[in-house]
């Protein structure tokens, strides 16, 4: 929702009445200037309006219902979890589609209804909004779309606790701690005397358990001897496997 959509979206509200005079006049005056002065505060607009006919200005009061503190929590998370809503905001500008962050929490920033509304003027003239009252919602219109900050003030909040709370939430989830993933177990690793193949019969894993009869078990040096096929050697007239085996068992067990 733009700034532009916003205040139309607010007038809709009031001219949704059908006093096309009324608010047709109240145009014209605020458009003449004759809304002197308009102030936001919390939850209530007050205006001092004095028309061409008039004697003295009047005083019109708007006021609408100001959000909690846990709506506005809820709303704030929304907006810093969003960065093109945070960047828009603390650059002043209003950002489109924020409507829907409202409605997502069940609220709306402009009124939908007059249900919402209460409205007086000093003037005291009846039917109610008064011209004066009118000129005051296009005056309060006008002013959201110079300052879209205003809607937010009208709902409770003000545009430096805004932007500081959407601060503070944006740094506390730059420097948030980074989420600590489950894993499985590790993988068993052989050991230096444990190998792993697959058996070509079924692919099942099977270890290879080393010469000496078990897993673990410490290996003959000359056990490599009897794992080859002798070669077709002998020297004077013995195996060449009998030459070397008492050279190999004179190595370190290990």
């Amino acid at each position: 929702m733009t700034d532009e959509r916003l205040s139309l979206a607010f007038l809709g509200t009031f001219e949704s009445l059908r006093m096309a005079p009324t608010f047709a006049r109240g145009r014209r005056d605020e458009r003449a200037g004759h809304v002197r002065q308009l102030t936001v505060s919390g939850s209530l607009v007050v205006a001092l309006v004095r028309g061409p006919d008039d004697a003295t200005a009047f005083r019109s009061r708007i006021a609408v219902r100001s959000f909690g503190a846990s709506e506005w929590a809820r709303v704030e998370q929304d907006l810093a979890a969003e960065a093109r809503y945070a960047a828009d905001l603390l650059a002043g500008r209003m950002p489109a589609g924020i409507g829907a962050v409202f409605e997502a929490a069940g609220l709306s920033l402009v009124p939908l209804s007059l249900d919402e509304v209460a409205m007086d003027c000093t003037c005291e003239r009846w039917p109610m909004p008064c011209v004066h009252l009118a000129a005051t919602c296009y005056a309060l219109a006008r002013s959201f779309e110079e300052d879209p900050f205003g809607v937010f003030a009208w709902r409770g909040r003000g545009r430096d606790e805004l932007l500081m709370h959407l601060r503070e939430l944006r740094s506390a989830a730059a420097f948030a701690p980074l989420p600590v993933v489950e894993t499985s177990p590790a993988a068993h690793v052989p050991d230096a005397g444990e190998l792993e193949v697959t058996a070509f019969w079924g692919g099942e894993t099977v270890p290879v358990v080393p010469v000496g009869g078990r897993p673990g078990a410490a290996a003959r040096p000359d056990a490599l001897l009897d794992q080859l096929d002798p070669p077709p050697l002998a020297y004077e007239g013995r195996p060449i496997v009998d030459l070397l085996r008492p050279a190999y068992r004179a190595l370190p067990e290990e």
